[in-house]
């Protein structure tokens, strides 16, 4: 049932669907929600979790990887994307909302790890900054500026697993539909390591879209864009 309330919907950065099937309402719902969403901007205060939390599953069902681009918030709808600016120093990062929180005080964000770094707010622990909600697209379009400006390419990642078993099984799945071959990479913390599986380089909109199709039609819908600095992990909490 459609609803106003953007917490209990879920926004997927592709449409997907066959002709007459349920989904169609909700990507009709999508369509209705993304004028709504990207009218969200506020400013507040912003923290960040990470080692405690790395591994463990986020409201999502995914795996908490405190190296990846992605932020817990009260309401906007899990899978969809965010700008947030640090208010003192106007760095921004392109975060996905992929978890629920914060639930301490009057914050409105949970950064991870690596995009507190990239904001420099991870040493002071929290900072004032601005949320603008975005499209996927936009996300996108954003992302690959800053890529090209660094040489550097946008990937599309499709899952993440604390399981190396678990990560081989979904590239072969997606290897025998006759997709492109996906990349494994680790990323270890204290001896816990998380594999995330990746598709890429994205080249437009088109193609992440053409893409994300024809892994839905294999089951596969949690997808988010990554920047290649953020394939590697970033150095450790000193």
């Amino acid at each position: 049932m459609k609803t106003n309330d953007l917490s209990s919907q879920t926004l997927s950065p592709h449409s997907s669907k066959a002709p007459h099937s349920n989904a169609d309402t909700a990507n009709a719902d999508e369509e209705n929600l993304l004028p709504r969403l990207t009218r969200y901007l506020k400013q507040g205060i912003a923290s960040w979790y990470g080692p405690k939390f790395h591994g463990k599953k986020t409201a999502s069902g995914e795996i908490y990887d405190m190296y990846a681009m992605t932020a817990a918030h009260k309401t906007l709808p899990i899978s969809s994307y965010a700008r947030v600016t640090n208010l003192e120093n106007q760095r921004s990062v392109i975060v996905r909302i992929n978890d629920r929180g914060p639930f301490q005080g009057n914050r409105l964000m949970d950064l991870s790890y690596a995009a507190a770094k990239k904001l420099d707010l991870h040493q002071a622990g929290s900072a004032a900054v601005e949320i603008k909600a975005i499209a996927p697209e936009q996300a996108l379009a954003q992302m690959q500026n800053t890529a090209k400006t660094q040489e550097k390419n946008v990937y599309l990642q499709v899952g993440t697993f604390g399981n190396k078993k678990k990560a081989m099984n979904l590239k072969n799945k997606i290897v025998a539909h006759h997709l492109p071959q996906p990349e494994i990479l680790p990323s270890t913390h204290k001896g816990s390591t998380l594999y995330k599986v990746q598709m890429g380089p994205i080249k437009s909109p088109e193609n992440a879209h053409k893409l994300n199709i024809q892994l839905a039609k294999l089951g596969i819908t949690a997808t988010q864009f990554v920047s290649e600095t953020d394939q590697k992990q970033i150095s450790m909490i000193q």
